[in-house]
């Protein structure tokens, strides 16, 4: 259960946070408006607890800005202020989250020229604008927009039609179905009360880990695109293939689509099965090896690597980075060591990769440990699945092999959910780029009152504009790619 603390007023509130931050071991991990009250939900990693933070809003037009000192709140203050119309006093930027606008930063010197860049690109890249503020070559400031994808999936999951919005969830961010369907499944079965078996689990980490090794082979191979070093594009454009194919033997879809379900999940996996995994896994891993070290050999691309899109380890602190981002400037957090260690023991006993010069480099080098982690944990886990009988389902009658059977009898189940009444359920789950937060309330009648969404990118593209501060304009592209965010991650 959540600890849920009512604070009279916001100026409590943020007393309350700036003592339970000090230490850096407690942080914020969602915080929106919900009927009267301000809802603020803060992590303690050491101790895998969350707690939430309720302060009464339905008597104030205005409020001291949290973000002055918490800045990791920034952006939840301007998405509070463009949903509610409450005003962060004092807050240094309060331009729309999640709608489109003009009014953009501008430097007013002769000195200085502006650079747009979108939010129309190339190829299939997904709508964003960028904005450089530039003295010759040198960015001195970057403005991000994103917005143009707004979709309203968060207004759409409020039906109780669970397994539907499944549909959804999964292309919150196309990338990152199997991590944001854990997030709201997981969400759903700690409102009814549904058991989860520990091979479904498995099943579910499995998809997990090769989702992971898919999205950080495909972003090893476009640093090196970006910088020229055509072995190392040319192959991992092709091994992340390999990995998709492999998502693709286990539930038909390369993304996962459709592998989740309440209570457990569609697909199992019987011996062939895991024998032809086995024999893809190990050629697979030397050529992604074989493949990215091209990259650590090359006294060219770590000279291009290093020193570059450099943010340290007290900004990702202070605005609240996670994932590689975090891990590259030596900030341990990782959701699978924490709130996800007790659904497998490969995640109980994993150690987090860290690095710690905070650049291009270290980026790269935390999504190569992270490589080899998945790799090793994948193996665990399918020889945990071969000795293994159970069922993947909470539902009695569910099939362990047949996905046909196990997909009906899945849906079944999940039209006789009922959750619980007046409830609030927390997800974090450690997607490839890093922590996803889902949030679910229940009102009177047991029905699904709010559901928030927190991908990863929506902490970290203040990152971004962090590394291109007093980089050359040219260090965009690179810098950008070793990010690597989700546009629509943010544009729920």
């Amino acid at each position: 259960m959540i600890e849920t603390i009512y604070l009279p007023s916001i100026e409590t509130l943020k007393q309350t946070l700036i003592t339970l931050t000090a230490t850096g071991d407690q942080r914020v991990v969602a915080m929106f408006p919900h009927e009267q009250f301000l809802h603020l939900f803060i992590s303690d990693d050491k101790k895998a607890k969350i707690t939430l933070y309720m302060s009464d809003l339905s008597k104030i037009k205005s409020y001291p800005s949290l973000s002055l000192h918490l800045p990791e709140l920034h952006l939840f203050e301007r998405l509070l202020y463009e949903e509610t119309g409450l005003l962060p006093e004092e807050h240094h930027d309060l331009r729309p989250v999640r709608q489109l606008h003009n009014n953009y930063f501008q430097l007013q010197s002769e000195q200085t020229h502006e650079v747009g860049v979108g939010p129309v690109h190339a190829g299939i890249i997904e709508p964003g604008h960028f904005r450089f503020q530039c003295h010759g070559e040198d960015v001195y400031h970057l403005e991000i927009s994103l917005g143009y994808q707004h979709r309203g999936i968060e207004k759409l999951l409020l039906e109780n039609n669970f397994s539907h919005k499944l549909t959804f969830i999964e292309r919150a961010a196309g990338d990152t179905s199997i991590a944001h369907a854990w997030a709201y499944c997981s969400n759903i079965e700690q409102l009814a009360n549904i058991p989860v078996s520990p091979r479904a689990l498995t099943l579910r980490a499995l998809m997990l880990e090769l989702e992971r090794l898919a999205n950080h082979v495909g972003d090893l191979g476009a640093l090196a695109s970006d910088i020229g070093h055509l072995p190392t594009a040319s192959f991992c454009g092709r091994i992340r293939g390999d990995y998709l194919n492999m998502s693709l033997l286990l539930c038909g879809n390369r993304f996962g689509h459709d592998f989740l379900s309440i209570g457990g999940t569609h697909f199992d996996v019987d011996h062939t099965l895991i024998d032809q995994l086995f024999h893809c896994l190990d050629p697979v891993f030397r050529d992604t090896i074989g493949a990215t070290d091209l990259l650590w050999n090359s006294s060219t691309v770590m000279a291009r690597f290093e020193h570059t899109g450099t943010i340290s380890q007290e900004d990702a602190r202070r605005f609240g980075v996670v994932g590689v981002a975090a891990k590259a400037t030596g900030l341990a957090r990782d959701a699978r060591t924490t709130y996800q260690k007790h659904h497998t023991p490969e995640y109980a006993s994993m150690e987090v990769a860290t690095a710690t010069s905070g650049d291009v480099k270290a980026r790269a080098w935390i999504r190569k440990l992270e490589i080899s982690t998945s790799i090793s944990m994948v193996k665990s886990m399918l020889y945990r699945l071969q000795n293994d009988h159970s069922s993947t389902s909470a539902s009695a009658s569910a099939s362990a092999s047949a996905s046909a059977s196990a997909s009906a009898s899945a849906s079944a189940f999940s039209r006789k959910i009922s959750l619980a009444a007046n409830t609030t359920s927390v997800s974090l789950i450690e997607g490839w780029r890093g922590e996803i937060c889902h949030v679910a309330m229940t009102d009177d009648s047991g029905k699904i009152s709010c559901y928030r969404i927190f991908d990863p990118s929506f902490h970290n593209w203040i990152a971004l504009e962090l590394a291109l501060s007093k980089q050359e304009i040219s260090d965009f592209p690179l810098c950008n790619k070793s990010f690597n965010l989700s546009y629509c991650g943010v544009d729920l």
